[in-house]
């Protein structure tokens, strides 16, 4: 792809630079040793990050090898001392230029992780993935279900479901600009696993498609009817009929990176796919600053859409330092603007401080517990609920049957695989209630077989196919990357014939 030296950029106190770099890499011809190595270039909605301090005020755990990671991705934990059992979780997702490092030390989230009781999980890019540290929202190959970047945060998810026994029915998502970016394309993408998600600086799902498409998303802004932008939710997941996450969308009115006509077109966006219209039911002012909070209400009266305009507030995520019990945050960095703490208000609007009433009428089935389980089976057992019409089974956060009872036995499974089970009630309305917390189980027999080679070798052994540009796991069609000897995976073939990428994570 061309340079595009001669665009504009957006506004930085750093002069003018390449925004949006991503390193991308030219298909080399199968046999020869030589590389060659292309700049795609974009544009970047942070300005220049200071180097952070020597000693960081937040250990974090890096996690390797927690599963198929097409995006190439790394995952870092923040786990607080005395962690509940069947814990809420957090996907927090980093800005440009930033680290996991970076966000978890300024933002504030670790605070309320702290005192409510969450697990947080960061997701960070590279500069291999892309020059100036974004995720790639507006790449297809990573803004898809079940593909590149996105999927490799849903594994993310799923790891700390079988690791950590989460709650699959409290698993939710945020992030700043392209970070922001990023949760509207997991709460598109994956709408089964995220419960509720807050948006800072970031832009409806499906703008942007490319470079030049993010650029015009972040200034001057698309502006679509609410039933295409609903539609375009819709299509990132064909026959998903909800019910949908809730969403928050922070940001500020003197943005000028990611301009605040993204705030309406996001709202539109989401109060459409909730079957919203665009006025709002509440209105208020929240926090030091007097951010302006717009509540859109679903029929049961909780908030499905709301969104909060920081005055003031240039393109970064707001905080306010300081102890006190809406406080939060640092400003060590030029992305985290002292204003109001919004990881105070994200961690309410997530009802992880208690604030927010469950959906539903009936409670949680109490009793699950799994057994009988056999190479390819598991059977689970739960106590019935006064007034239940059915029952909703979640495996590892995706609801897999609607059975009228107990028991139920989940079959097609792996040998020798572990899934992590929730149940929950629902009444003669299909209104799901409180889901149960979660239990592993595993299937019994041999772990599945896997092989780590190259991507010729893959498509040669029958494992994968290809496109002539591209190699593809057989069965699961997970793409593998350039179709070359320079790109090694590991597919592990369960059930027999069908394969997924289970790079660091095959026994």
């Amino acid at each position: 792809m061309p340079s595009r030296e001669t665009r504009p950029t957006p506004l930085s106190s750093a002069g003018p630079r390449r925004p949006w770099e991503r390193k991308g890499r030219w298909r080399r011809a199968l046999g020869r040793m030589t590389a060659v190595v292309a700049l795609v270039v974009g544009a970047a909605l942070l300005q220049p990050v200071p180097a952070p301090a020597a000693e960081a005020a937040v250990s974090l755990q890096k996690i390797s090898g927690f599963g198929a990671n097409p995006g190439a991705l790394n995952m870092y934990v923040y786990r607080p001392a005395g962690l509940p059992a069947a814990p809420a979780v957090v996907v927090a997702l980093h800005g440009c230029t930033q680290s996991a490092q970076i966000y978890a030390d300024n933002s504030g989230l670790t605070k309320f992780a702290d005192q409510y009781g969450f697990l947080l999980v960061f997701a960070e890019t590279t500069s291999a993935n892309n020059g100036n540290q974004c995720f790639n929202f507006f790449e297809p190959g990573d803004n898809r279900r079940g593909q590149g970047e996105a999927a490799s945060i849903r594994q993310m998810v799923a790891y700390a479901a079988s690791t950590y026994h989460t709650d699959s029915g409290r698993v939710h998502v945020t992030g700043l600009s392209a970070g922001g970016a990023m949760t509207s394309v997991m709460l598109s993408t994956y709408p089964e696993v995220f419960r509720a998600g807050a948006v800072i600086a970031g832009i409806p799902y499906a703008c942007a498609n490319s470079v030049v498409t993010a650029y015009s998303c972040m200034s001057p802004g698309v502006d679509r009817t609410p039933s295409a932008w609903a539609q375009s939710v819709r299509d990132a997941n064909p026959g998903y009929s909800g019910p949908w996450p809730r969403v928050a969308i922070w940001h500020g009115d003197s943005d000028t990176k990611v301009v605040p006509k993204n705030a309406d077109e996001l709202r539109d966006q989401w109060t459409a796919v909730h079957g919203l219209d665009q006025s709002a039911d509440r209105t208020s002012t929240i926090g030091p600053d007097n951010t302006r909070r717009e509540q859109y209400l679903a029929g049961d009266g909780s908030v499905a859409v709301e969104v909060d305009r920081v005055p003031s507030l240039a393109h970064g995520t707001p905080v306010d330092p300081g102890t006190g019990a809406q406080q939060c945050g640092a400003t060590g960095t030029g992305n985290f603007i002292r204003s109001i703490c919004s990881s105070y208000w994200i961690t309410g609007f997530f009802g992880l401080d208690g604030s927010v009433p469950q959906p539903g009428g009936l409670p949680a089935p109490a009793g699950l517990a799994a057994g009988n389980a056999t190479d390819t089976a598991i059977t689970l057992n739960w106590n019935g609920v006064s007034g239940a019409a059915s029952y909703a089974v979640y495996r590892d956060g995706s609801r897999i049957a609607t059975p009228t009872g107990s028991p139920f036995t989940d079959t097609g499974l792996s040998p020798g695989s572990t899934h992590t089970y929730a149940v929950a009630a629902l009444d003669g309305a299909g209104v799901e209630g409180l889901r149960s917390a979660g239990i592993g189980a595993t299937t019994t027999g041999a772990a599945p077989k896997c092989w780590t080679a190259n991507n010729y070798q893959q498509v040669q052994a029958g494992r994968a196919t290809t496109d002539g540009s591209y190699a593809y796991a057989k069965g699961s069609n997970q793409n593998m990357g350039l179709y070359n000897t320079f790109a090694t995976h590991t597919l592990k073939e369960a059930p027999a014939g069908y394969y997924v990428i289970a790079d660091g994570n095959c026994p």
